[in-house]
């Protein structure tokens, strides 16, 4: 049976880079007279948006079998000092850099991992802009073809970690953030199912200060109109039928969502950020999210439009 390799990267389709990638597995697997199959989970994450892939990768890996291979390249800090990793987790490997991509991993029960040191399990040349081919592809064949994750360097026990966002109580209720706006346009929260079922079938739910009715599915909708609901993710969602949430709700990532008992419960701050039990805001006032940055070790600096990675 073929290993499987999966791809989530911010290159698009229009250049040469994904083809790059394969071509230096598929070169290294045959001559390990290993086959691979290959999966794209996606190759359109908003360029350098770490958090994007991190949530993509999140919501692929669990359905594919044990020992795929994920590689994971968005990677505004290409060439610097910034570690190559392989994280093992849930009977998984993940290849790419230690930037919090793989925070959902890192968080996870019984996670190891290893920086990517070992030259022999790099390209003979590396290029200080295109570590995906150079470093992380080569590191993902081998161990596709089986050698053990340790051989590739030395154990990492602190991997950088997005802040993640989690879901609070608030009087009344619980609050949380737009994690994603996927294609459609539709918003999806941090809140889990759990969370909703926990508050009762009456609970009320509010984005941007407005009530959103809650619905089964997208069709249980009127066309153009706006709904809550399970999304198949397992999260709160938000939705316009044949239309955006985020354009008719003027949300984007980081808007808050609150879900309350009652219409009054949990009311949003002056700003429209959900209030906590003092009716207290964090530090800036602004709601938090995954694209606040990761927590340590990640540079400040701006990624150059013209970096690959």
């Amino acid at each position: 049976m073929p290993a499987i390799v999966t791809l989530t990267t911010d290159f698009g389709a229009r250049d040469a880079y994904v083809a790059e990638m394969k071509g230096v597995v598929l070169g290294i697997a045959a001559r390990a007279g290993a086959l691979v199959q290959f999966v794209d989970v996606t190759h359109e994450i908003e360029r350098h948006d770490v958090a994007e892939a991190a949530l993509a990768l999140e919501a692929a890996a669990p359905f594919f079998p044990a020992g795929t291979v994920h590689v994971a390249v968005v990677d505004p800090g290409v060439g610097t000092e910034r570690r190559g990793l392989v994280v093992a987790a849930a009977g998984q490997l993940f290849v790419g850099p230690d930037n919090g991509i793989f925070t959902p991993h890192v968080d996870a029960a019984g996670w190891r991992a290893w920086t990517l040191e070992a030259a022999e399990y790099r390209l003979p040349t590396v290029s200080r802009t295109f570590h995906g081919r150079d470093v992380f592809a080569p590191a993902a064949a081998h161990l596709a073809c089986g050698v053990d994750p340790a051989r590739l360097g030395p154990a990492a026990f602190d991997p950088v970690r997005l802040p993640w966002p989690e879901v609070r109580a608030v009087a009344g209720g619980v609050a949380g953030t737009v994690l994603h706006v996927d294609r459609f346009g539709n918003l999806i929260s941090s809140i889990p199912a759990e969370s909703i079922t926990a508050l009762g079938a009456a609970a009320v739910v509010r984005v941007s200060g407005r009530v959103v009715a809650r619905v089964g599915t997208y069709a249980d909708l009127a066309p153009g109109a706006v709904g809550a609901l399970i999304g198949s993710g397992g999260r709160l969602e938000i939705a316009v039928r044949e239309g955006s949430a985020a354009a008719a709700l003027g949300a984007r990532r980081g808007t808050p969502v609150v879900v309350s008992r009652t219409v009054s419960g949990g009311a949003p701050g002056p700003s429209g950020s959900p209030r906590g039990p003092s009716g207290t805001r964090g530090p800036s006032g602004n709601p938090t999210g995954p694209s606040a940055g990761p927590t340590r070790r990640a540079s400040s600096r701006r990624p150059t439009r013209g970096r690959r990675e």
